[in-house]
Parts: structure tokens; sequence; C-alpha cells
């Protein structure tokens, strides 16, 4: 027999019953009967019941052992009794009667509990993650984004993709977040870069001659934590493709995407291809470029019905450039006034102005807007939306900019409170038709608004005679959920478009060739058209785990500070080793009161 095991915990069935057998594990949990003592043993794969009386030489052993410590035990199988068959674990069945234990690690007190799914503090978790990730949720959790990133490897390959590698030390890029800096030992004042993602190298891989391109990639971007954003480092399922339009790309990823999803869980997902929403129409009808569409409630413009209208303070300021964007809400006239005011105290406290209301109780439609409004301009509002008795409507007025993101943040609040979005489907959808540049009120200049590398529509003819804030890009998000999985794009393979397309944005031709020089010389000889996109992995098993905060779904994470407590980074480094690199560092000046 093996040292250390002859099945793993979650082996043993009915059929095993008067076997001998040996286990290894820890000990998740003990309970002591009086005189009998059950032990339930955990390794990776599953859980086992050990059961020692007070004639097992074991006993005193097993009585004095902690929870988590490590063992082997040599035992017999035995069938449970009908009353206490757990029908939860697959090897509920059985249970392992021991007589002997070798202890193999003893574990002092837990910082921490493993069984059970308490809450802890984040410090906490973090400093002690080993112990965080036996826990069953987590450890499943990171056992599933495993099998993702196999399944998506599985699938790409299977689409005739190869996978590559690309460097992890590069250049120093203006991609749009910081750079982690690396210094170059051997160029004394000189810096490496991690890649805040592979874009330059993947398009390069186009140029070199290769068709279909993945791989699973680690990038790095020095900017803040959020629930669905990892501080430092991520990874994203990189691909890129050769004489493609916008659709192929799209035809290639779906299946993959939506394969994962069906994979590996149960929820809904619709057939078919996913929807195409124009930028500027998913503005308008849902407030933002990251729609959910399990949430059935559609912004409409409602500005004219405003205008001029006895409501005065919508009035004079759409005279000033503001529009009015009206959010329905479905039943919610059988409400109290309470909830509208809620709702409007909600939006106050989130930093806007407020959210005007429409209440339709029984046929009659009440509030202040109504009342000032008049009774013509309310009912063709009503009529627009389609509003019933006993339904709602939240108004947001500002400059389109803060109307729209008033209006969306307004629509998923009314669509939760009124219970419209369902917890069961996902729903995707790519945005298409993004703007290519985009005016920089701060600097008072046009800049991308996108990523710079894309293809204008219309290509070097739109880019002469067009107004720049006017023109398209071959740029695309995949969204799930309200939540954005990837950009992507078709790729500006052609030098003069794209020093072009830089000159717009106010980069003359000496900065393009010293920021991207290594791709632009590249493309001067020979570059095929293609596109790529790279959806990101931890926000796709953050959705199939229904996990709200992407630190669930991530094996060693940072804290929100990007700090590592586990292993103490980042951490102070020697003299010696500043030496060598060249470097002195330089302390911030200490604030007032410090």
């Amino acid at each position: 027999m093996h040292a250390y095991r002859s099945h793993t915990c979650n082996d043993l069935r009915k059929e095993n019953v008067g076997d001998t057998v040996k286990l290894s594990g820890w000990v998740h949990r003990k309970r002591d009967h009086g005189g009998v003592l059950f032990i339930d043993l955990r390794d990776n794969y599953g859980f086992t019941q050990l059961v020692l009386d007070t004639d097992s030489k074991a006993f005193d052993t097993a009585e004095a052992l902690r929870s988590e410590s490590v063992i082997t035990i040599d035992g017999r199988v035995k069938a449970r009794s009908d009353e206490t068959v757990n029908k939860d674990l697959p090897t509920g069945d059985i249970e392992v009667f021991v007589d002997a234990i070798e202890i193999q690690s003893a574990a002092q007190e837990l910082p921490l509990p493993v069984f059970g799914e308490t809450e802890y503090p984040e410090d906490i978790r973090l400093k002690y993650r080993f112990l965080d990730l036996r826990r069953d949720r987590l450890h499943k959790n990171i056992l599933l984004r495993s099998n993702v990133i196999a399944s998506l490897r599985r699938r790409m390959i299977d689409q005739g993709f190869t996978e590559f590698q690309t460097p992890i030390l590069t250049a120093s890029s203006p991609e749009g977040a910081r750079d982690f800096l690396v210094p170059a030992r051997q160029h004394p004042g000189k810096f490496y870069a991690l890649p805040q993602a592979p874009q330059q190298f993947k398009q390069l891989i186009m140029v070199s001659g290769f068709d279909r391109y993945f791989q699973i990639a680690p990038c790095f971007r020095d900017e803040d934590a959020r629930a669905d954003r990892s501080p430092g480092e991520f990874y994203q399922l990189d691909m890129e493709m050769s004489f493609v339009t916008q659709e192929d790309v799209f035809n290639a990823i779906e299946p993959v995407i939506a394969g994962v999803f069906r994979e590996f869980s149960d929820k809904k997902i619709d057939g078919g291809a996913f929807p195409r929403i124009p930028f500027a129409e998913s503005m308008m009808k849902y407030g933002n470029d990251k729609p959910d569409l399990r949430n059935p409630l559609i912004i409409q413009d409602v500005t004219e019905h405003f205008r001029g209208s006895g409501f005065g303070i919508f009035a004079s300021m759409i005279e000033n450039g503001a529009v009015v964007r009206a959010i329905p809400a479905p039943g919610a006239g059988a409400k109290s006034r309470k909830f509208f005011d809620g709702t409007n105290d909600w939006a106050k406290k989130e930093g806007f102005a407020g959210l005007g209301y429409i209440k339709i109780t029984d046929g009659e439609a009440g509030g202040p807007i109504a009342k000032n409004l008049g009774e013509e301009r309310t009912q063709a509002i009503i009529d627009q939306l389609g509003l019933g008795d006993n339904d709602g409507v939240f108004f947001a007025c500002d400059k389109e900019a803060g109307a729209a993101k008033l209006a969306g943040v307004a629509r998923t609040k009314v669509g939760e409170d009124l219970g419209l979005i369902p917890d069961d489907e996902f729903k995707f959808c790519w945005i298409v038709d993004y703007p290519m540049f985009e005016y920089d009120e701060d600097n008072k200049k046009i800049d991308f608004s996108h990523n710079p590398f894309s293809m204008p529509q219309g290509g070097m003819e739109a880019l002469e005679n067009e107004d720049p804030l006017s023109i398209l890009a071959y740029q695309y998000d995949i969204v799930c959920n309200g939540i954005e999985l990837s950009s992507g794009a078709i790729r500006n393979h052609r030098p003069d478009i794209m020093i072009k397309a830089f000159g717009i944005a106010g980069y003359s031709e000496e900065v393009v060739e010293e920021e991207f020089g290594g791709m632009l010389n590249a493309f001067k000889y020979g570059a095929p058209p293609h596109g790529g996109i790279a959806p990101g992995v931890d926000r796709i098993v953050m959705l199939l785990a229904n996990e709200p905060n992407i630190r669930e779904v991530i094996l060693f994470p940072m804290n929100q500070r990007a700090e590592d407590l586990m292993m103490q980074a980042p951490s102070e480094v020697s003299p010696k080793q500043l030496r060598e690199l060249h470097i002195r560092t330089v302390e911030p000046p200490k604030k007032d009161g410090e």
C-alpha cells in the first residue's frame, strides 16, 4: 500500500465496504459523542468521515488533535446506518473506523477557522491566505478558475489558434495606465516595463506571418483596485487574427465565451449571435457602454417635452444645453411616496443633483413635475414611455454626459429595487462603433477615446475630410451582465494612417516613431489586416463563481493598497541591491503634522 493513501477523501463508496484503506488529509472538524469520536477528514478532493471509539488504539491521539492538523490513518470501511447517511457527500454512505493514526504535521491554534464560511477581515484573510484557501468556497473557486482556463485553451486550439508567449520585460508604452518599471542593471538609468498587455507583440506576431495567436497572458498595470479589478496584475485570454473583419473576430470568440459559460454554469444563455449595440445607442438606452441587458428598463430622451414648459428648473437648464432622460419604473406607482423620495435622496448621496419623478396612481399622474408640466405634456411623456396605471418614471436633467451617467446608475438602482433583474441568466452583447476621438476638456485638445491602435472607419479619407469627433473606429467591447469582459479592435496596420491618426491627437511623427518605432517599422515591410480581443479571465471566473469581488477568484491577491500581506510585498531592499541597480530612493515630502 502507498505510504500516504490508497484513496483520496472523495473516493470511497458502498462497494468499498470491508476494505482496508489508508487516507491522508486535514482534520476539518471533530465531534465527540460521549466515547465515540467523529473526524471529518478533508483533502483537495472531498471529505470522508472517520470514527474512533475508546477501544481504538488511536483514540487518545485523535482526541488530542487540533483542527487542520495533517494526519494519515489506516482503517476499515463500514456502511453507515440508514439514519446516519449523509446525502450531501459523495462518501456519505460510508465511514472509516480508524485503527492507526500518524500525525504528519500538528497545527497550532488557528488565526481564522477553516470550517464554516464566517466572513473575516480582509487583512487576516490575506495574511493567512494559505488557510483562507482551504475554506470550501474559495477552494472551489480556485479549482473552477483552473478548469475555466483549461477549457478556454482547449476551445482556442480547437478553432485553429496557436499559443505563443510574449515577453514580460519590455519597453514602457503610453497605453493609458501607469507602467510597473524594472531597473536594468546592465544599463544604468534605463528601465524595462512589465507589459500592460501584449498589444504590440501580438500585432507583430501577425506581421511575422502567423495567423491565429492566443495566450493566457499576464498583464501588469499600476492602478487602484476595485471590486472587478485587481491591483497590479491580471490575466486575459489574449488573441489576434490576420485577414479578418470585425465580424470574423466576433464569430471566433463568441462560441469560446458562450461555451465556457454553458460548461461551468446552469444559468440561462441566449442562443445565437450576441447583440451588436452601437456605442451611441448604448449611452442613450442604458446610460453607459456596459449595459446589463437582464434589466428590461430602457432610458428615453424626453427633452422636448420639457423645453419651454412650466417646470422651470428643467426648462432653464435645457436652454443652457442640458437634456432630460427618463427612466421608467413599472409598478412603482403602487408604492408609497417614500420610494420615490428615497430614490431621489440616493441620487443626491451619489453626488448628483437629484432625480425628478412622476407617480401614476389609479390613472392619476402626481408629483411636482406633473403639476407644473401640465396635463398635456405629462400625458405625452406617459404615451412615449408606454406607461400605465400604477407605473412611475424618474428624470435625470444635466448636460448630455452627466444625464447619461445619472440615468445609467438610476436604471440599475430602480431595476434592483423593483426586483426586475433576474439572477438566473447571463446576457452578452457587443458594444461597437466607438468614437475614434474625444475632446479632452482638461487639456483642451482632441485625444483618442479608446484604443490608439484601432483602424478608423473610413480610413485615411475619413481622417482627412471628416470632423475628427464624428469618426468612428473598428473598436468593440464584449459585456456580460453589466461587466466589461474585454476590449478589442481591428488594428490600424497602415503606417500612413497611423501617423495621421496620432497627428490628430497631437502626437508628432517623431514622437510616434520614438514611442512605437518597433511596431511602426514592422508595418513598413508588409502587414496584414488584423484584429483581436482579450477577454479578462479573472472577470469571467468571477461571474461564473457568482462572486461580487474579484479577490475571491485569485489565488494570492493583493489588498486595496496593492500590498501582499502574506509575503510582505512591496518591501525595502538592501543598499547593496540599490547600488547594483544604480538607484537611489527619494522619500516623498512629509505632510504637515507628520
